[in-house]
């Protein structure tokens, strides 16, 4: 067959990450920060790449995400974006770029003007609601960050899991649901229990994804360095090094999506109870 017949993929939209959690399939998603590791996610078939504001720590080697901007996320997020063919283009908010709805409305605005993102991602509950629907009503699409929330590390006195307690699963689940409510295309899961990640997957209609959560989580993210064993300090439970049985990154990359297409991946040592 000519080069020239092929079709190309179509892009992942909304609408797509929508019918993959009707149809089952599992969505799979990696972090990235420049242009070559975004195109290898690309060919590899990730669905959805997070530029991320871990890159603070990953790349910028700060202890904390906190130190992170919008001309940080600006500069990356175009890098990525020039990488990408397929998979659609998520960008983090950073630290304090969304304290208000007109606030969060510019700079997620910035990011989807001139770096290329198709969806935003934010921290927290029932507090964001409003700024959810803000941005929703203005046509940007919102992930909603439930759990583990980085950007609150001080707060929270540490990378703990959350939601153990009975009233702490309870109040998750409901903002979860008025997340959703408020406009959100998307809710990811850090560091819950299994069990509330199964409640919280099946009582969304929209798409959910985990990291530390659940299988039975509509996808999967990790953070592209850990995968590839090159993240300073100890790999979190929740990850897994896949370029120890591959070889090669693109190897490690391709292995990682196969582990979250059909289950493989969490397994039971990369969740919590």
């Amino acid at each position: 067959m000519s080069v020239h017949s092929q079709q190309p993929q179509q892009k992942v939209t909304v609408r797509s990450l929508q019918a993959m959690k009707q149809a089952g399939e599992k969505i799979a998603c990696l972090t990235a920060y420049d242009a070559s590791f975004a195109h290898v996610l690309d060919n590899a078939g990730v669905d959805v790449v997070l530029v991320g504001d871990s890159l603070g720590m990953v790349v910028q080697g700060n202890d904390t995400t906190l130190p992170v901007n919008v001309s940080d996320m600006l500069y990356h997020s175009k890098a990525v974006s020039r990488g990408l063919s397929r998979s659609m283009l998520m960008v983090d908010m950073p630290y304090l770029s969304y304290t208000s709805a007109p606030q969060a409305l510019e700079n997620a605005g910035l990011l989807m003007k001139q770096a290329g993102a198709q969806m935003v991602k934010l921290e927290g509950g029932a507090e964001q609601v409003g700024i959810v629907s803000c941005l929703s009503q203005n046509g940007i699409p919102v992930c909603a960050h439930l759990g583990l929330q980085p950007q609150r590390i001080h707060k929270l006195g540490g990378y703990r899991v959350q939601g153990r307690e009975q009233d702490a699963a309870d109040a998750m689940l409901d903002e979860a649901q008025q997340l959703e409510q408020a406009g959100a295309d998307m809710m990811l899961l850090e560091c819950v229990p299994q069990t509330l990640a199964d409640d919280i997957t099946g009582a969304l209609g929209i798409p959910v994804i985990g990291i530390g959560a659940s299988a039975r989580c509509d996808g999967q993210i990790l953070v592209l360095y850990d995968i590839l064993g090159i993240s300073k300090g100890r790999i979190p439970k929740f990850s897994r090094n896949f370029i120890v049985e591959t070889g090669s990154i693109e190897a490690a990359v391709k292995a990682y999506v196969d582990a979250v297409k059909t289950g493989r991946f969490p397994g039971g040592e990369n969740v919590f109870s």
